[in-house]
Parts: structure tokens; C-alpha cells; sequence
């Protein structure tokens, strides 16, 4: 049987009741996002490759080339089609609100791509400017604050203190270490107790939370809303002081 012709954007099939047309959505740069996005959701980004994209849509690896140039364009993609995820401003909000309201938005999108953290800090370390949607989302929180009251010099403390923040996740200053080998140089209970009493009695006091992207014992979403409330209480303050 000879081989169905295919042009760009249809492919062209035999079939006993004659020929037949059957469109196909023509790849995008959108598209070739998209499955990437959904690829690290399922397995990872450390698991992410041209080839399994291309095997996704259907397509020969050398076709994503023509819409991505290497792997970290395709990752600059990535973020900036997470970032679109994030709700626009809450009209006529007030900027505490209006603020709040996007950080938790940016906050649900990352917890729907738990990958996605470790990405955008790798990349926005790595280039000189983050990648435009970034740019975009940063600039419409800097005109939020503005247009709250903030000068240009609190709304550059602002920047600072809410951080990461922003995007959705914060910087820790103790990682989670269950699931790694037991360190072989770390101190028993009994003399970590003897030697940090007050990191020993919060450890031991706090509810656990092993879904925690904080740090075990921590409850992450109650954490993370203390510290954004904090935050913005404190610029309120600020923001009304003579």
C-alpha cells in the first residue's frame, strides 16, 4: 500500500471508502511548551528530553528545533508558561489584596508543577535579565505597589523582603532531609539535645507535615501564608508612616 502524502498542517489517508482528509493541529512553539510542561509534571524535568517531546506530539525530534532552539530555551519557555498561569490583578482591589491575591495564585501554580521552583531559580541565575513573562509579571507588582502609595525606595525594599516569594515558593534555611541516607557524622538524639537544646525542643514541638516542601514538621501552606501576611502587614506599616 503506498504511503498517505502529508503536506503541512493535513495529513492525507487511504481508506476503502476513498480518500479521506483529516486535519491536524500544526506544531507551535505553544504546543512543543505545553507537552514539556506536562512531561515534567509526570516524571520530572531531570527526566525531560527533545525526544520524548517529539514522541508526545507525534513528530520527529529535529521538528521541535524550528520552535526551540536548545534546552534551556526550552526551559526559559517552560517558566514563562507557568507564569501565565498566574491570575491578573483583582480589579479596584486595594494593593494588599491585589498582591496577596497573585502571590497565592503564583503559589497554586507552582504546587500544580512542583518542579517548577528549581527551574526558575536555575534559570533566572543563570541569565542576565529573567525571561520576559517573568519581567512582565514582575513589573505589573512593582505598579501595583506604586499605584498603592509606595515610593520608589519602599517599593525597592518590597521587592527585596517579598523575594521569591513573588513567584509562589520561599527560600528555606533548612532543607527536608527524610528520604536520604542516614549521615554517618550526625549527632545521636540524645547529644543534639545536649548541644542544641532549643533547635531540639522546636523540632519537637512542631506538627508534622511530610508532604512539606518547607522542611519536615512544618505545616507548608500555614508557613507560607504567616510569612506573606507578616510581610505585608509590615509594609502597611511602613507605607502609613510619617
Amino acid at each position: 500500500m503506498a504511503t498517505a502524502p502529508v503536506r503541512e498542517g493535513i495529513v492525507e489517508t487511504s481508506t476503502q471508502a476513498g480518500p479521506a482528509r483529516q486535519s491536524r493541529t500544526p506544531l507551535s512553539r505553544g504546543r512543543v511548551l505545553a507537552a514539556a510542561v506536562a512531561l515534567a509534571d509526570e516524571g520530572g524535568v531531570d527526566a525531560l528530553s527533545m525526544r520524548k517531546i517529539a514522541q508526545a506530539l507525534g513528530v520527529v525530534p529535529m521538528a521541535l528545533y524550528k520552535h526551540v532552539a536548545n534546552k534551556n530555551e526550552l526551559l526559559d519557555g517552560m517558566i514563562d508558561a507557568l507564569v501565565g498561569e498566574i491570575d491578573p490583578p483583582v480589579a479596584d482591589a486595594d494593593w494588599k489584596t491585589a498582591v496577596r491575591g497573585r502571590v497565592l495564585s503564583a503559589r497554586r501554580m507552582l504546587l500544580r508543577h512542583p518542579w517548577a521552583p528549581e527551574v526558575i531559580e536555575s534559570r533566572i541565575k543563570a541569565r542576565t535579565t529573567p525571561t520576559p513573562a517573568v519581567m512582565e509579571y514582575l513589573d505589573s507588582m512593582i505598579g501595583i505597589f506604586r499605584a498603592g502609595g509606595f515610593s520608589l525606595d519602599l517599593t525597592h525594599h518590597a521587592m527585596h523582603v517579598m523575594g521569591s516569594r513573588l513567584l509562589g515558593f520561599s527560600q528555606e534555611l533548612f532543607s527536608d532531609s527524610s528520604g536520604r541516607a542516614p549521615d554517618p557524622d550526625a549527632l545521636s538524639p540524645e547529644e543534639m539535645a545536649a548541644r542544641y537544646p532549643h533547635i531540639t525542643a522546636l523540632a519537637m514541638a512542631v506538627a508534622h507535615d511530610r508532604d512539606s516542601v518547607v522542611g519536615s514538621g512544618c505545616d507548608d501552606q500555614f508557613e507560607f501564608e504567616f510569612a506573606l501576611d507578616l510581610t505585608l502587614d509590615g509594609l502597611e506599616r511602613l507605607l502609613g508612616a510619617p
